[in-house]
């Protein structure tokens, strides 16, 4: 133990000191360098790290976990793992450093892209959606109401479904739009007037982002994230240019669900071709990139992003949680946000206690798996807390 090994060292050295003859030319007894501490902070990351994998290994032994793992705390990477495999058929084992389909977390880098074009001053909070897509048909729809859920569109997949006749054909931002502008189906209720959880309204700031930056949203993303983070791992999915849906998606790792024991490998679709509700693939490596970057101030002032976690509708006894711009808020807990995901083989999972500076975040390539709740158990256990132990500075 690295207690046991400093501390004779250190009392020998003091020692040594203390037995000494003082000379008459000397004024002052020797000190100790400041390098000469104990890190207790260090065993109790350790522990911590060791208490963590128990708990996965289990997941992964006695409940068929296949993913990555990480959790942080105050600023420090204190557990990453991987366990399953990225490919079934090959036994490709998964990586820390593997990319996975996030699904509805996507939701928060849509709104971190908008949230960019305010401070930009390319896009305002408030205007009408028309006025940067001139040709939608709803009235009294703004930015901030697509964010925080209250436009009361309908879903775009339901539409789609009923009147996107060729499946083989990528269905894409602009094509879902049209078909909102032809159909104009009805709306669930009159903007700002409920809380409708919807993928619509993040497929429409998706192309809001696209037409006031003159990129593509995977493109504007990757420029404005991805690279600055060095997020090497994370892309979005497109379909950009696709005539036609190919089989399976060959970039990141494959997403499975099963029949019994036997697994199934997920083909592609054409809902894929939509991106901003869905359809970043990322690392749990590369999410703590994100997750740090958002503490300092990286992508966005600190002011802007806090508009991104107050709560968008009022409080109702009908709604447990709220949500902000691409977060959950849980309620009763200060500080904390989240979000989780499910697409086609893949679950993901994000909670930030911001408060206390903890995270967790699960991929899984598996659409079943553990649930939730054992992860807000962990970051609610205080044990090994870090900072419970304070760096003892024997030189003062």
């Amino acid at each position: 133990m690295k207690i046991k090994i400093i501390l004779p060292v250190i009392f020998l050295v003091i020692s040594f000191a203390c037995d000494q003859p003082i000379k008459e030319s000397e004024t002052e007894l020797p000190t100790i360098s400041n390098s000469f501490f104990i890190d207790l902070e260090d065993q109790s990351v350790a522990d911590k790290a060791e208490w963590l994998d128990g708990i996965f290994e289990n997941l992964h032994k006695r409940h068929g976990f296949s993913g990555s793992v990480v959790y942080a705390e105050e600023g420090r990477l204190v557990y990453k793992s991987a366990f399953g495999y990225a490919n079934i058929r090959t036994k490709t084992p998964l990586l820390t450093t593997s990319s996975f389909q996030i699904a509805s977390v996507s939701k928060m880098f849509t709104a971190i892209a908008v949230l960019m074009l305010v401070e930009d001053s390319t896009v305002n909070l408030d205007n009408d959606v028309r006025t940067y897509l001139p040709e939608f048909p709803y009235e009294d729809i703004t930015v901030r109401l697509l964010l925080n859920h209250r436009s009361g569109l309908s879903r775009y997949m339901t539409l789609a479904h009923d009147e996107w006749k060729n499946k083989t054909i990528p269905l894409t931002n602009d094509e879902m739009l049209k078909l909102f502008v032809k159909h104009q189906p009805t709306v669930y209720f009159k903007p700002n007037n409920g809380f409708h959880y919807c993928n619509t309204n993040y497929a429409l700031l998706a192309t809001i982002v696209e037409r006031m930056s003159n990129k593509s949203f995977d493109t504007f993303v990757k420029d404005r994230i991805f690279n600055p983070l060095g997020m090497d791992n994370s892309f979005v999915y497109n379909m950009n240019g696709e005539k036609k849906v190919s089989a399976y998606i060959t970039q990141g790792v494959p997403g499975y669900r099963y029949s019994g024991w036997r697994p199934i490998k997920q083909r592609n679709e054409y809902l894929n071709g939509v991106m901003g509700d869905k359809g970043v693939y990322t690392s749990v490596e590369d999410m703590f990139k994100f997750d740090q970057a958002l503490y300092n101030e990286s992508l966005i002032n600190d002011s802007l992003l806090q508009e991104a976690y107050k709560p968008g509708s009022p409080k109702s006894r009908k709604r447990s949680d709220n949500y902000g711009f691409g977060w959950r808020i849980r309620s009763g807990v200060e500080n904390t946000v989240y979000h989780y995901g499910w697409w086609k083989g893949f679950r993901a999972f994000y909670i930030r206690n911001m408060q206390q500076q903890k995270s967790i975040i699960v991929l899984s390539n598996r659409a079943k798996g553990p649930g939730s709740s054992r992860l807000w158990d962990i970051l609610n256990v205080d044990n090994f807390k870090l900072g419970s132990f304070s760096k003892i500075n024997l030189s003062n």
